[in-house]
């Protein structure tokens, strides 16, 4: 892999950024960051989706005009995204002239093929979803199982089609040829158990009387296009296609994206792409949802809602990004509330990496004048500790992947207890008593202080501003990156170097 494309789903407007919202976009900074490492070349988008029904609704509500309420929203969202240390490339937004036109030339090409039909549609829509619903869609007492609080609609209309049952096959052909395109299998089963029946008509449109706030039909403007058709496009306009260049990043493309949108992503979304000649992407990679402790779906009546912007204003945004991408479960739900996320921050951030860092600097600044202290060869006990670290942390971020994100969190938080026992275990504070003893102790700072640097920067795709931080503190260079992050680079630290402003990394937050 020379190149990667990372894509996150674009998001509605009508309400502000969640905890959903900053889980996926942060797991996609986190494989930029950790595949840039080893040197290739990434380009990440995320972004805002601001039309259809839900949005335009909720712009008529605010009081504002409809362009000043999208504008107000998107920047909540960038915002966001931006106080979580996410390095995207492209910042969507469907309201641009260029994604509009691009949304218009894909309808063009599937109606000069002749495969888009009009009829009326009779049926169930939830607004909440932005879809149309079978009643085996629904719970026993006739809601959307995602949107419990919203009354589902009964909709009259005549709409625009796209015919996908002829793609049925093709694209489980595709899937049973391609066994890693949905990632886990958990995911990719499903899909294959949803084509075992036939496919409906996939409605692209919507009544302008309905819905003005879209994307005009090229063929007909009493319509504007329907908004998860819209959206989908996004992935191929963001690297500016329907220009050949598009293809410079296309084939490299990874989606990753919530279960919730599985059916969109993995089935509607690949036979629009095989309608209209386009390749698909590289993979598309699932994650599950966020519940509250003991399992229970997050709620403001149960109050255990967690609010990233109330996490990052207490914590930091270090805490957010560990925990989401320590405690994610491939392939199920996973839970998180203030208290966990607080025990986390302590025991693993706090005690375990930001406590020995800590206590390293300090010692060296007693006992070597404030500097990395000088060593002629390593004693063969920490140059073997040195490169068992240097080691495992390479292997845990070599080719990383979505699902492979908590355990290399896990195999940090391992090197950092490594680290621990091992400063107890050769007490340098016992040995510098001992003017024989200085040399040795020179020797195990130095190992401990190369081996922190290494975990620093293992830690730099999940947590970058403290990664940053630590490396200050150490007087480190650079990260490193490309062929020198592929094999465990040792003894980077300089001799003599004086640290950085010492302080503690991760300061005692009061629960």
């Amino acid at each position: 892999m020379n190149k990667s494309y990372i894509t996150t789903p674009i998001y509605y407007v009508n309400a502000s950024p969640h905890l959903g919202h900053a889980h996926t976009t942060v797991m996609a900074d986190i494989l930029k960051r950790a595949r840039q490492m080893q040197g290739v070349d990434v380009w990440l988008t995320t972004g805002t989706d601001e039309h259809g029904q839900k949005n335009q609704e909720a712009a008529e509500k605010s009081g504002l005009t409809t362009q000043q309420y999208l504008d107000r929203r998107s920047a909540e969202f960038q915002a966001l995204f931006d106080r979580l240390g996410v390095d995207y490339d492209y910042f969507v937004r469907t309201t641009r002239p260029q994604h509009k036109e691009g949304v218009q030339h894909f309808e063009k090409i599937l109606n000069d093929k002749g495969l888009i039909i009009q009829k009326p549609y009779r049926g169930l829509y939830c607004t909440g979803c932005e879809q149309f619903k079978k009643e085996s869609d629904l719970t026993p007492d006739g809601r959307c199982p995602d949107h419990p609080t919203l009354e589902i609609e009964w909709t009259d209309e005549i709409n625009y089609f796209l015919q996908i049952e002829p793609y049925r096959d093709a694209l489980r052909a595709y899937i049973d040829a391609h066994p890693d395109w949905i990632t886990p299998d958990i995911y990719a089963n499903g899909v294959r158990a949803m084509l075992e029946e036939p496919l409906e008509d996939l409605c692209i449109s919507r009544p302008k009387s309905r819905v003005a706030l879209g994307v005009e039909i090229p063929f007909d403007d009493a319509y504007v296009t329907y908004v998860w058709f819209d959206a989908l496009i996004n992935y191929i306009t963001n690297v500016g296609w329907p220009d050949p260049q598009y293809r410079e990043w296309w084939p490299h493309c990874e989606h990753l994206i919530g279960k919730d949108i599985v059916k969109t992503h993995c089935i509607y979304w690949p036979i629009m792409l095989m309608a209209a000649d386009v390749e698909q992407p590289y993979r598309i990679s699932v994650h599950g949802h966020w519940v509250g402790a003991g399992g229970q779906k997050m709620s403001k009546t149960l109050g255990n809602v967690v609010d990233p912007i109330e996490v990052i204003d207490k914590y930091g945004a270090s805490a957010l990004r560990f925990y989401l991408a320590r405690h994610m479960r491939a392939g199920s739900d996973s839970q998180i509330s203030l208290d966990l996320l607080h025990q986390t921050y302590t025991s693993e951030l706090a005690n375990k990496f930001g406590n020995l860092l800590m206590r390293c600097l300090v010692f060296c600044g007693t006992h070597f004048n404030g500097a990395v202290p000088e060593v002629a060869e390593l004693h063969p006990d920490e140059a073997k500790l040195v490169d068992a670290i240097s080691r495992d942390i390479a292997a845990a971020l070599k080719d990383l992947e979505l699902g492979g994100i908590p355990a290399a969190t896990l195999s940090l938080v391992q090197a950092t207890g490594t680290l621990n026992d091992a400063i107890t275990a050769l007490a340098p504070w016992t040995r510098i008593k001992n003017p024989d003893e200085r040399a040795r102790v020179a020797s195990i700072m130095y190992a401990l202080l190369e081996c922190l640097r290494v975990v620093a920067e293992g830690f730099s795709p999940f947590i970058p501003e403290a990664s940053a931080k630590a490396l200050k503190m150490l007087g480190a260079p650079a990260p490193a990156s490309g062929a020198d992050a592929q094999e465990p680079a040792k003894r980077r630290l300089a001799g003599g170097t004086p640290f950085g402003s010492i302080e503690p990394l991760f300061p005692r937050v009061d629960q």
